[in-house]
C-alpha cells in the first residue's frame, strides 16, 4: 500500500503562483507514473497532468498547458506541480495519484481509473 501526501496548497491572487508536492510514507514513488488531478466543487475530477518514472516524459490537460509544470526528484521521492498565470477557474482540490503499471505517461494517463494510488488532496483558492 503506498499512501500518497499532497502538500503546498493555499490562497493566491490570480495571475499568481503556487507550486504542490506529492511524497510518500516510503521512498517508493520513483517506481510509479503519478499525475495530478483536481476537483471543483460540483465538478468531476479531472486530470491536470503526468509524469512518467524518470521524470522525462510529461503530458498536460489542454487548459494548463504552457502554465502548469510537472517534475519529480527521484532522489528526494517527491513529484511537483508548480502552477503560474493562475486562474479563478483553477480553485480545486488537486490531488496527486500513483499509476504502477505504466512506465510512460499516455492517453491512459488521463483515466483516473489508470491510478492505483491516491492522496487526500490539496486545496488551492484562486481569488479574483
Amino acid at each position: 500500500q503506498v499512501q500518497l501526501v499532497e502538500s503546498g496548497g493555499g490562497l493566491v491572487q490570480a495571475g499568481g503562483s503556487l507550486s504542490v508536492s506529492c511524497g510518500t510514507s516510503r521512498r517508493t514513488l520513483s517506481m510509479y507514473v503519478v499525475g495530478w488531478f483536481r476537483q471543483a466543487p460540483g465538478e468531476e475530477r479531472e486530470f491536470v497532468a503526468a509524469v512518467s518514472r524518470s521524470g522525462r516524459s510529461t503530458t498536460y490537460a489542454d487548459s494548463v498547458k504552457g502554465r502548469f509544470t510537472i517534475s519529480r526528484d527521484n532522489a528526494e521521492d517527491v513529484v511537483y506541480l508548480q502552477m503560474n498565470s493562475l486562474k479563478p477557474e483553477d480553485t480545486a482540490v488537486y490531488y496527486c495519484a500513483a499509476d504502477q503499471k505504466s512506465r510512460l505517461p499516455s492517453s491512459a494517463s488521463t483515466r483516473a481509473t489508470q491510478y492505483d494510488y491516491w492522496g487526500q488532496g490539496t486545496q488551492v483558492t484562486v481569488s479574483a
